[in-house]
C-alpha cells in the first residue's frame, strides 16, 4: 500500500523578513488574492474555503490541516525547512508544532537547500539575492544536525522499513560533499540512539535525476512535471497559444492531462525514483503570464492519475512512498486544499485513487 507523503510550506505568517523585502503583513496570501485570470478557462483566483485565508500561527488551523489530511489518507507531511549557515528562517510553525506536541500527526523534513532570490516572487523586478545558500562544512553540518535532533527524537518523525529518518534534500547536487554530510549525521544520529537517515534527493526534471544521484543520497524523489512543460512539442505550443491568446501577455498553460500522461511515462522510465506528483500548479500569482500554468485539473483527473502513479509503486519499489507536492502551496496554485470551487473533491479523490 502506498505511503503518502504531502509537502508542507510554513510561510503563512508575516516575518521581518518578509516585511522588509516585501512591505509589513507580506504572506503568500498577498499573491494569492490578487491573482487573475489570464486566458479564458483560467482558474483564477483561488480562494480557499474550509480554512480560509488562515494565519499558520493559530493552533487550531495546523489540528484542521491534519484532519483533512488523514481524511485524504496522507501519511505524513513533510516540512520545508530553511538552513542558511545555521540561520533558520519560517522555522515558528514547525517550532510549534515540536513543542506543543500537536497535531498528533506524523511528519519528516525537506531541506530547502537553494538561495531565496527577488525574481522568485516577482519575475518583472531587477533580480536581487536575498538569502544567499552557502555551505561552511563540517561544523555546519554538526550544528544543523544539533539544531534539529529534538525533532528526530520526536515520536511523530517518520522513518523508512530499516526505521531509518527520512530527510529530503531540495537541491543535493548543490552541497559540495553529501557524501561528507550524510556521515556525519548518521554519525551523529548512532551517538544519540537514532538508526540513522534515509537520505532523499529531490529532483525537478530528469536532467536533476543524475544530479541527486550522488554518494551519501539513497533514492531520489521524482518531479516531471517541467520535463512534461519540455517534452510537450512546440507545434502543440503553437496551437495552444493560439487558442488561448490574450490582450495582455502570452501564458503558455499546459493541459493537466497531458502533464499526467507524459509524467506516468517518464516515471515508467525512471523506475529507481520515488514518484511525486502534482495536484495543480500555477505559478502565475507570483510570475503573472510567466509563470508554468496546469491548465483543467479537476478531482477527477487527479483520482485518476493518483491510482496510475500509486500501480507504479506498488510494483516497482519497496518503501512504497509516493511524494505529493503540495498540501499548500497556494501561491504555486498547488494545494490539496479546499477551494471554493472544489471543496474537499480533491481530498477525497487523493483517497480513492491511492486506496481505491
Amino acid at each position: 500500500m502506498p505511503r503518502a507523503i504531502a509537502f508542507y510550506l510554513p510561510q503563512y505568517y508575516p516575518t521581518p523578513e518578509n516585511d522588509l523585502w516585501w512591505g509589513k503583513g507580506f504572506t503568500e496570501w498577498t499573491n494569492v488574492g490578487r491573482a487573475k485570470p489570464l486566458f479564458q478557462g483560467h482558474y483564477q483566483p483561488r480562494v480557499p474555503a474550509d480554512l480560509g485565508y488562515y494565519d499558520l500561527r493559530i493552533p487550531e488551523v495546523r489540528l484542521q490541516q491534519a484532519a483533512l489530511a488523514r481524511e485524504a489518507g496522507i501519511e505524513g507531511f513533510c516540512y520545508w525547512h530553511y538552513w542558511f549557515a545555521g540561520r533558520r528562517l519560517l522555522d515558528r510553525v514547525f517550532s510549534e508544532v515540536l513543542e506543543s506536541r500537536e497535531p498528533d500527526f506524523p511528519f519528516c523534513l525537506c531541506w530547502a537547500n537553494h538561495s531565496w532570490k527577488a525574481k522568485t516572487w516577482d519575475p518583472n523586478i531587477p533580480d536581487k539575492m536575498l538569502m544567499e545558500q552557502t555551505y561552511p562544512g563540517r561544523q555546519d553540518y554538526e550544528a544543523h544536525f544539533r539544531a534539529m535532533l529534538p525533532a528526530f527524537k520526536d515520536k511523530r518523525y517518520m522513518t523508512n522499513r530499516d526505521g531509518r529518518l527520512i530527510f529530503a534534500i531540495f537541491d543535493p547536487g548543490a552541497i559540495p560533499d553529501m557524501q561528507e554530510m550524510s556521515d556525519i549525521w548518521n554519525g551523529l544520529a548512532k551517538e544519540n540512539g537514532l538508526p540513522g537517515f534515509l537520505f532523499l534527493g529531490f529532483a525537478q526534471g530528469v536532467e536533476n535525476i543524475k544530479k541527486a544521484e550522488r554518494p551519501g543520497i539513497d533514492k531520489v524523489v521524482y518531479d516531471a512535471m517541467f520535463d512534461a512543460v519540455y517534452i510537450n512539442n512546440e507545434r502543440w505550443k503553437e496551437r495552444i497559444k493560439a487558442k488561448y491568446r490574450t490582450v495582455m501577455n502570452l501564458p503558455n498553460p499546459l493541459d493537466y492531462k497531458s502533464y499526467t500522461k507524459i509524467a506516468l511515462s517518464q516515471f515508467k522510465s525512471y523506475r529507481r525514483t520515488i514518484p511525486c506528483i502534482d495536484p495543480n500548479f500555477d505559478h502565475s500569482p507570483r510570475s503573472g503570464a510567466k509563470g508554468t500554468i496546469l491548465h483543467n485539473s479537476s478531482p477527477e483527473k487527479w483520482e485518476f492519475f493518483c491510482k496510475e502513479a500509486a500501480k507504479l509503486v506498488i510494483e516497482s519499489d519497496d518503501e512504497q512512498f509516493i511524494f505529493i507536492k503540495s498540501w499548500n502551496e497556494w501561491g504555486e496554485g498547488n494545494y490539496l486544499e479546499p477551494d471554493l470551487r472544489y471543496g474537499t473533491k480533491y481530498i477525497k479523490a487523493t483517497k480513492r485513487g491511492l486506496f481505491g
